[in-house]
This record gives C-alpha cells, sequence and structure tokens, in this order.
C-alpha cells in the first residue's frame, strides 16, 4: 500500500512544477538580475525537475515503497542532494538552497506531523539557507520574497487564537486544507514583495521589472495550494517584461555562466570562493562536506574547474554563453530577428523541451541555415572548423533537451566534443561525423521525440549512405608536384581525386559520385553546396550533371572549400 504522506508529497512538487511550467517563460522574460539572460524560469523549473525525479526513483518502480521503509532522513537528505545537483544558474542554485533549508529543518523534528507551525519553521530555516548562501545578498529578489513568506507563516501563527497543532490522527485531507489555506496566505504575502522589489533593488527599478527569481517562488507556492486542494492555483499578477532600453545590470565583463558539481570528502564551501572570485563574479559555493554546487560567471571555466584540482572530482559541468543569451532575450523583446546561435528561440522550440536534440559545428550562413530548418543547433567553428571545448558545452546547454547529440562534422572537432561530454550534466553523444555534408544528411534523420539511443542508430545508418566530395583552392603547393598554390583540388571522401582548373576538377568528382559503389545502386541526387568566392556560378554548376542525376544546388557559405558535395 502506498504511503499517501510521500504520493502527497510528490504531488506537490509536480503540482508546483507544472504551474512554473506554465508560466516559464513569463518568467524568463522578467530576468534582468543579476545578468539579463533571460534563463530564470528554465533554470528553476530544472531544479524542481530534478527532486520530482528523485522522488519518483525513491518510490520505486512499482511506487509503493513507503515512509517507513526508506526513511525520513533518506528522503530529505537525497530530495535535498538533487535539487542541489539539478541546480543550474544563480535563481537555480538558491531554490535548491530553499529546498535544503526546509529539508534540514524537517528531518531535525521526525515523527512530528508535518502542520502548520512546522512549515513555518521550515521556510523561515530555508530562507536562512539561501542568505547564507550568498556573499552579497540583494533585497528586492528571491531572497526577499522567501523570508517575507516564511515570515507571514509565522507571524499568523503567532496570532492565531486556535492551536494551529494537528494531531497524528489528523485526516490527510483535513492537514491538506490546513497547510494550503496557510500557503495561499503566504503566496500574497509573497505577491506583495514582489510588488516592491523595485523599491529595494535599482536593477529592477531602471528596468522596469518586477525580480524573476522571487516571482517564479510564488508561482511554485501557489502550484503547490492548488495540488493540494486540487483546484485551480490562487491568481498571482502578471508582469511586463523587462524595458530593454533602459540600463540594467550585465555582466560585461564575462562571457561564460558556469555550474559544476563537486564530490568528495571534507569539502569546505568557503575555501574556495576567493580563487573563484579571482577568476569572475556571481560566484556561489553551496554545499556539504561531500557534495558542492559552484555557479559563477566566467571567461575561464577550465581554470574555475581547476581549482578542485585534488580536492573532489568536477561533474555535471553546465556552461551557457551569457552573450548569446543576452541577445536571444533583446531579440525576443524587440521582435528582432534572433543572431545565430541563440539556442532554442531562434529554432522556435519555445513550447517545451525536447526529448532529444542536437548540435552541429558548422562553418557558413548557409549551411547554418540548412541545420536550422532541420531543427539543429549550431556552433560557429569558423574557417577551420575548430570550437574550443567550452564553446560546445555552451552549446549543448543551449539545447532544450537533456539528450544532446553533437555533430562534430570534423575529424579535429571529434576529441574537443567527447571531452565536452564528459563534462555535460546532460546525456550527450558524439556522432563522428567528418564532414559537413555527412553531418547535414545525420540531421535529416534525427527524430526529437526518440530516444539518443534509437537517434544515435538512426544518424549512423544515414551517414554510412552518403558518400562526400569536395573542391578547395590550394593553400600550398603540392609536395608530388601534383599541383600548385591557388589551382582547385578535388576529392572524394579523403582521396585527392583531381586537380587543375576549377570546372575540370568539379566535373571529376561529380562524376565519381555519381557511379555506382560497392554494390549499392548509383545515386540519383546529389547536393553541392558553394563557398565563398567560389569560380564558377551555380547556373554553370547545374548544367555539369549528368543524364541520370539531379543536383541539388544551394549556398553552404563556406570559406575553405568551393564546394562541399554529398551523394546517398
Amino acid at each position: 500500500m502506498t504511503d499517501p504522506n510521500l504520493v502527497r508529497f510528490r504531488a506537490a512538487v509536480a503540482g508546483a512544477l507544472a504551474h512554473l511550467e506554465s508560466r516559464r517563460e513569463e518568467v524568463n522574460e522578467l530576468n534582468v538580475f543579476p545578468v539579463a539572460d533571460g534563463d530564470t524560469g528554465d533554470n528553476m523549473a530544472l531544479t524542481l525537475r530534478a527532486v520530482l525525479e528523485e522522488l519518483d526513483r525513491l518510490l520505486g518502480s512499482d511506487g509503493d515503497r513507503t515512509i517507513d521503509e526508506i526513511g525520513r532522513e533518506e528522503i530529505v537528505q537525497s530530495v535535498a542532494r538533487a535539487a542541489l545537483l539539478g541546480a543550474r544558474g544563480n535563481s537555480g542554485v538558491i531554490l535548491s538552497q530553499l529546498i535544503r533549508g526546509a529539508a534540514e529543518e524537517l528531518v531535525s523534528r521526525p515523527g512530528q506531523l508535518i502542520d502548520v507551525p512546522l512549515l513555518g519553521a521550515a521556510l523561515a530555516n530555508a530562507a536562512d539557507r539561501a542568505y547564507s548562501s550568498v556573499r552579497d545578498p540583494a533585497e528586492g529578489t528571491i531572497l526577499t520574497v522567501a523570508r517575507e513568506m516564511a515570515h507571514k507563516i509565522v507571524t499568523d501563527v503567532a496570532h492565531s487564537t486556535e492551536n494551529p497543532r494537528l494531531e497524528p490522527a489528523t485526516e490527510p485531507r483535513e492537514q491538506d486544507v490546513a497547510i494550503a489555506e496557510a500557503l495561499e496566505s503566504a503566496v500574497a504575502a509573497g505577491q506583495e514583495s514582489v510588488k516592491r522589489g523595485p523599491e529595494r533593488l535599482a536593477a529592477l527599478r531602471e528596468a522596469g521589472v518586477v525580480d524573476a527569481g522571487g516571482y517564479g517562488l510564488t508561482i511554485i507556492f501557489a502550484g503547490v495550494v492548488a495540488a493540494l486542494r486540487g483546484d485551480e492555483p490562487p491568481e498571482l499578477d502578471h508582469h511586463a517584461p523587462a524595458r530593454i532600453t533602459h540600463p540594467e545590470h550585465s555582466s560585461a565583463t564575462y562571457r561564460f555562466c558556469a555550474n559544476f558539481a563537486v564530490t568528495g570528502s571534507g569539502l569546505s564551501p568557503g575555501r574556495f570562493i576567493a580563487p573563484l572570485e579571482a577568476l569572475g563574479d556571481s560566484v556561489l559555493v553551496v554545499g556539504d562536506e561531500t557534495t558542492l554546487k559552484v555557479h559563477l560567471h566566467t571567461d575561464e571555466p577550465e581554470r574555475a574547474t581547476a581549482v578542485f584540482d585534488g580536492a573532489g572530482e568536477v561533474s555535471r559541468l553546465d556552461v551557457a554563453d551569457m552573450r548569446l543569451q543576452v541577445a536571444a532575450r533583446d531579440g525576443r523583446l524587440t521582435g528582432e530577428p534572433p543572431a545565430a546561435g541563440n539556442g532554442k528561440r531562434e529554432l522556435g522550440l519555445d513550447a517545451g523541451r525536447l526529448r532529444c536534440g542536437a548540435v552541429a559545428v558548422v562553418s557558413g550562413d548557409g549551411l547554418r541555415e540548412l541545420f536550422h530548418e532541420l531543427g539543429v543547433h549550431t556552433v560557429n567553428g569558423g574557417p577551420t572548423l575548430n570550437p574550443s571545448t567550452y564553446d560546445l558545452l555552451a552549446a549543448i546547454h543551449e539545447v532544450p533537451a537533456e539528450e544532446v547529440i553533437v555533430l562534430a562534422n570534423s575529424a579535429n572537432v571529434i576529441m574537443a566534443a567527447e571531452h565536452a561530454a564528459r563534462l555535460s550534466d546532460k546525456q550527450v553523444l558524439v556522432a563522428p561525423t567528418t564532414s559537413q555534408q555527412a553531418g547535414l544528411a545525420a540531421a535529416v534523420a534525427l527524430a526529437h521525440d526518440r530516444s539518443l539511443e534509437e537517434n544515435a542508430q538512426a544518424l549512423l545508418e544515414a551517414v554510412s549512405r552518403v558518400r562526400t566530395g569536395a573542391v578547395a583552392q590550394a593553400a600550398r603547393d603540392d609536395a608530388k608536384g601534383r599541383f600548385s598554390r591557388g589551382e582547385a583540388v578535388g576529392f572524394v571522401e579523403d582521396y585527392v581525386l583531381a586537380w587543375g582548373d576549377p570546372a575540370e576538377t568539379l566535373q571529376a568528382v561529380l562524376a565519381a559520385l555519381s557511379k555506382a559503389q560497392d554494390g549499392a545502386a548509383a545515386p540519383e541526387l546529389i547536393s553541392v553546396l558553394a563557398g565563398e568566392g567560389a569560380p564558377i556560378g551555380l547556373g554553370e554548376v547545374e548544367a555539369m550533371a549528368g543524364e541520370d542525376v539531379e543536383l541539388e544546388l544551394r549556398h553552404g557559405g563556406q570559406t575553405a572549400y568551393w564546394w562541399l558535395l554529398a551523394a546517398e
């Protein structure tokens, strides 16, 4: 028989997450402090989702484990750790500390029924824990809202003429009603605190906005009230997004928002703050002796993780490019088209998170647009297709999915992509695509509703059916004397096939790709992607097609190759 208390607790968390998800984008659009990167709603939702997944794990596959079987202390510690490890960004880390503080109060009173006085004490401890986690706490933010919501419950209990304590024999429904009533009062106080935020924090006042994290917290508790009552959540005001033409706080100095976990023994959060602050700002180090969660804004994530060399194992590294996030948010608020590389919004994926997404390393405006048409996020590899590990991590972060395939599109990228996959807190698989045209074939086979493993198999099968070719301008004289610098060089896969005149070289590559190969039928279609400065126009290229093959001609915009070709 399922223990009703644990099931009710899961239902409350699920209600909080569902309500937050329904207003997640509204929370994102309010986000201006400490950086206007537009992801507060996302980060808070990820923290709650981690808690919900941990509760499902504790309940077991059949959902029939009881509190007595699991143990209250294990439940509380597991939930607190899940929130900590699942947290991203300032807002997510602070929310994890609110959850941890509440959990610590609950576990300190074994056997006591959760009633309004205990709830007030738990929220008060939650606020204290969150304040202590921030080096320079700012009033008018989620911290203030949490404190004033807790104060409201404690004050109501103190002024109540009735005994607010519940007895062990109290029916679950009566317990739900009492807690919901107390939380609804706290939500009202939280809403008033949110409205006063601009009076307390200049960054909010100048942007004409309320604090995103504080507003998100009231949404979370309204969702809990709805779950406890089995009814609609309490009404909350809607708030207009920031006036982006007005001054607002930004992290102009640093590019990356880095989050990671450290596990070990004898860990002390305080000893790591100073060396991290030498590398960036917005530093948060929270946790206990065995597990820490670290957040900071920096240009050097690799140096930030190196601070913990010898102290513990770094994992769950998540790196977001704040400059792209800010540009994407500003573009949404002004109605301007987003710049390249702005993640899920540029792909039209705002409706919800995907099961599986993809990142492709690209060079060329046309190729980037082709990948975007296929629902694939891109990272600019430059002319040599050589992004850093942290460029790749930032791109992985932007994909609205917890499972991500990286299309390396160059043999030189695979090692950096595999390193990024190991560091990321998402499930990441690197597809061994060694050219952009092979990457496009793989992207065609991607289905966002399939699992990582299913997509990986489909992508590998698609790539196995593709033969690639290319024509480039020789950068130097050939050591074997076959061609000189500036002449055309044609390849089929990695084999140098032809050289000399651009038209003749391209014609030779097309002819080779048009032939049947290894028992397979000759292709009916060859894709040709023209690069910048190609010496022959697409009309002339089209005339090179033989009678039995059709050419699909597109502008790729790549700088290293005049033409990229693929035959399937």
